[in-house]
């Protein structure tokens, strides 16, 4: 049953008092054809002890054999240390920090969060998260449109090198708001962006480029000469980037000459386990010449009349995100635990321990593809520079290789023929810190024999 504190006699005075006859007259102004006369294939509820069951017995099926998965979220070591901490009490809230006397902590931690990732994108400024990578890139889209102020046309360029579960996102949220997302087609033997291919869009008015570093087949952009490229014809730069890979490679605040305007993406790399898919939290960090027009939470360090430090929201009102068409963004409260993960996650690791694992994951990948390429029916796809993800194409369509594969405990990387019927003899096969020498033989030895028998 659900808790519904008003009786029928509050409900009859209730409609008395205002003059109207029934509940459904209140919304008597919504259209006829967009109320739901019900929710279709919607079970019945159950109780708590039914559904406790249920969910133990899908968290017992996760597999926990080598992982192989990328494509957005990544499978990292995170110490146990990160966890503890966050699920304490003082923390365990999501819910925005609006009275600063009373959330002194967790507005500091939030603090801490942006200059730490102001710090490793090499930006001016950073907000508090957004719901994922996904909405990210829809929020950077939108903020990117009111940012540049030369732009009239809502234009935006987006390579076929992008996420593209980001681009899905991202369309169906900015797709009925006057935006436009054009797509670029990256090289079919390189897999990323030739600049040149921009040329065909010399001269005309965009709003804003979208470059993603790493990209999605794992290979790295020209993100200095494309970055360039844009704003020479007025265009702003958004950078979607993985955390940890920017513990290693040129941060989006010193691409070309000027850096991006705006860097986002997916923070799950940064202390949140895969957790059968969520959740995980966005981020979003910015030049100071836009910082206005960011979206979300800002948190500013300040000093109290005593001098004392202080810490408060700042920069934009604390309804902003209820004045609809008037506001920054729609966002309201968002990933708040997760940002306290990566916070933890953060300041354990250190900018030295960061690029260290970093590190490890380019060496495991390298040592991961040069092994499957040793197996007959295995080639490597797209040459270039990459950090911890690379295609491999087999002589047969990957899907039922991956299932194959998968039913033996190993999670043979992501059939990239799901979004692209031109690649489905492809896998997007990813090794991080957590990979194993063990791990890598089982996979290629496993690979190998499902190659062959099917032979």
């Amino acid at each position: 049953m659900p808790f519904i504190p008003h009786t029928d006699e509050d409900i009859r005075r209730m409609l008395a008092e205002v003059g109207v006859d029934s509940i459904n007259s209140l919304f008597d102004e919504v259209p006829s054809d967009l109320i739901d006369p019900g929710l279709p294939g919607i079970p019945e509820g159950v109780s708590e002890m039914e559904i406790t069951r249920e969910m133990n017995e899908r968290a017992a099926g996760d597999m926990l054999g080598p992982c192989f998965l990328g494509a957005g979220a990544y499978r990292h070591h995170v110490p146990a240390a990160v966890w503890e901490i966050t699920t304490r009490g003082e923390y365990y809230s999501a819910y925005t920090p609006y009275q600063a006397e009373a959330s002194q902590g967790t507005l500091q931690l939030i603090y801490e969060y942006q200059s730490m990732m102001s710090g490793l994108m090499g930006m001016d400024a950073s907000n508090a998260s957004l719901y994922d990578g996904g909405s990210a890139l829809a929020e950077a889209v939108l903020m990117a449109v009111r940012a540049n102020r030369k732009s009239k046309s809502g234009r935006i360029l987006v390579p076929d090198t992008v996420n593209p579960m980001y681009c899905d996102a991202t369309r169906t949220i900015v797709g009925n708001q006057g935006i436009t997302l054009e797509t670029v087609a990256s090289n079919a033997e390189t897999g990323a962006v030739d600049v040149e291919t921009l040329e065909q869009w010399e001269g005309e008015d965009i709003a804003a480029l979208v470059i993603q570093q790493p990209n999605w087949f794992g290979r790295l952009e020209e993100a200095q000469a494309l970055t360039d490229w844009a704003q020479r014809n007025g265009a702003l730069v958004i950078a979607v980037v993985n955390p940890t890979a920017m513990a290693v490679l040129t941060p989006p605040g010193e691409w070309g000459e000027n850096g991006a305007d705006i860097a986002c993406g997916e923070g799950q790399p940064l202390g949140i386990p895969l957790s059968s898919g969520g959740p995980y939290f966005g981020f979003m960090c910015c030049r100071k010449a836009h910082v206005r027009q960011m979206p979300g939470r800002i948190v500013g360090r300040t000093v109290d009349l005593e001098g004392r430090t202080g810490y408060t929201l700042t920069l934009q009102a604390r309804e902003q995100h209820i004045r609809r068409n008037k506001a920054t963004s729609n966002i309201c409260t968002n990933q708040g635990l997760m940002v306290t993960a990566a916070t933890i996650y953060l300041s354990l690791l250190g900018a030295e321990g960061l690029e260290r694992v970093a590190g490890h994951c380019h060496a495991n990948t390298r040592k991961l593809t040069e092994r499957l390429a040793g197996i007959k029916g295995v080639s490597l796809r797209f040459d270039g520079p990459y950090f911890h993800e690379r295609v491999v194409e087999l002589d047969r369509p990957a899907e039922p290789v991956f299932q194959q594969l998968a039913s033996q405990g190993i999670l043979a990387g992501y059939p990239l023929g799901r979004h692209d019927k031109r690649l489905s003899n492809a896998l997007l096969v990813c090794a991080t810190e957590t990979v194993t020498d063990a791990d890598i033989d089982r996979f290629a030895d496993a690979l190998s024999h499902a190659l062959a028998k099917a032979a």
